[in-house]
């Protein structure tokens, strides 16, 4: 019997209908980042299980539930990063890239949690992420969240996002806070969801991002972190928001938004989206000054986002903002005396002529009418036809393939390059 062989749960497949998608919105993000000024970094996707205890909490759902965990033959414990911050942290302590150095870093790359598969969420995902070190002004936090803004512009969803935004305040302040809120919940713990129960004397703050509607009634007597803010703190925020404004940048202040991981301080933002039902956040980060201290370096300030791919690109099918993209622009085929020789010799002067150009040499043989129908089905909107006159003549017939009423013409091989920019509109 056959074995039949199929995907890890959870971790898909990409086809080429798919890449093409995908080549075009990593893209926009490779040019958008670069055009601020942003250098990239690639890390490893196993790290150290310690890394992510240390830096994102032994207490999150992400570090107790949902981690790729495993021994390698050496008897040490490794994960598949299930995101990007940690080991972008690890990676500029490591190569010594951030001592008395600002670094504003970005990557692109997969990541690994292992919870319920469902739509625009998945166990194999992949996130870009922005990363910046030595800043510690609110005016590097607003030039993230217009970083992001002008990609949802270049998309065209700028209408279809809206920015959420809160402050976390300093570990100081939210360990004030801490206290308050967990008495709360101690007096209405009988009406907390069990979620909500286990996490009251463990993480108490991710009570606030609760799901549970009742208990999302209950949050609103409860104390708010805001009160227990200083002066510099304050400060912070609203020249945060001072600067948000001057851009014409629209938010929500959400005061229950404290991200899900345990070393956010001060901004944390989400951007949300309402198409795509409960799946709505399309793109979240914020500051976490403590981490690179914690785990071994000087302290250092530090921001940055995350961004899931996966989401983004739902949403900009869902908008009908992307559609696949032909992998051919140029189909050569013919039929005559040694025609594969001089159909490879005829692709290889087009692509000499046409850097960028994507050109693909029909292989297979068979009659006119089957060598046109594969050209069409790639998609092409050109093709070069060669026979025995045009091979004597040392010239090649092109033809538009997606404007029917084009007629096809007679080219001097030479002069080939140039009509096919016409018809190619570049």
């Amino acid at each position: 019997m056959a074995l039949n062989v199929q995907a890890v749960r959870g971790m898909n497949d990409l086809l080429p209908e798919d890449t093409s998608i995908w080549q075009q919105v990593e893209t926009v993000l490779r040019q958008t980042l670069s055009s601020f000024g942003y250098s990239e970094v690639r890390m490893p996707v196993v790290e150290h299980t310690n890394l992510f205890c240390r830096a994102i909490g032994e207490v999150t759902d992400v570090v107790e539930k949902e981690m790729y965990t495993f021994e390698d033959r050496s008897g040490d414990m490794l994960s598949l990063r299930p995101e990007g911050t940690a080991g972008c942290v690890r990676c500029a302590l490591e190569h010594n890239l951030i001592y008395n150095q600002e670094q504003r870093l970005w990557y692109m790359g997969p990541m690994f949690r292992h919870e319920r598969p469902q739509k625009g969420r998945y166990r194999q995902f992949h996130q870009t992420g922005v990363e910046v070190f030595g800043l510690k002004g609110p005016d590097i936090d607003a030039e993230l969240i217009i970083m992001t803004y002008e990609l949802w512009k270049r998309f065209g969803i700028q209408d279809q996002v809206k920015l959420q935004l809160n402050s976390l305040g300093s570990a100081q302040e939210r360990a004030a806070y801490r206290e308050s809120l967990v008495k709360f919940l101690e007096a209405h713990f009988d009406e907390l969801d069990e979620d909500s129960k286990r996490r009251t004397h463990t993480n108490p703050l991710r009570v606030l991002d609760t799901k549970d509607e009742k208990v999302g009634e209950l949050l609103k007597s409860a104390p708010k972190l805001a009160d227990h803010f200083g002066a510099e703190t304050k400060e912070h925020f609203a020249k945060l928001r001072a600067l948000l404004d001057a851009e014409g940048i629209a938010y929500e202040i959400n005061p229950r938004l404290v991200r899900g991981l345990d070393y956010y301080n001060l901004t944390v933002f989400e951007w949300v989206t309402d198409a795509l039902g409960a799946q709505g956040t399309v793109c979240g980060g914020g500051r976490y000054d403590g981490l690179v201290e914690q785990l071994g370096g000087t302290p250092t300030c530090a921001v940055g986002f995350g961004l899931g791919m996966e989401r983004l690109i739902l949403l900009l099918q869902t908008l009908g903002k992307i559609t696949p993209k032909s992998s051919v622009d140029v189909y050569v085929l013919g039929s005559g005396d040694d025609i594969e020789l001089h159909e490879a010799k005829t692709a290889s002067f087009l692509r000499k002529a046409l850097p960028g150009v994507r050109i693909m040499t029909h292989c297979g043989g068979g009659n006119f009418k089957r060598q046109f129908k594969r050209a069409d089905k790639t998609g092409a909107r050109a093709a070069v036809i060669l026979g025995n006159d045009e091979i004597a003549r040392g010239s090649v017939t092109i033809k538009d393939l997606r404007n029917k009423d084009s007629a096809q013409s007679e080219y001097a091989l030479c002069d080939a390059p140039e009509a096919l920019r016409k018809i190619l509109e570049i």
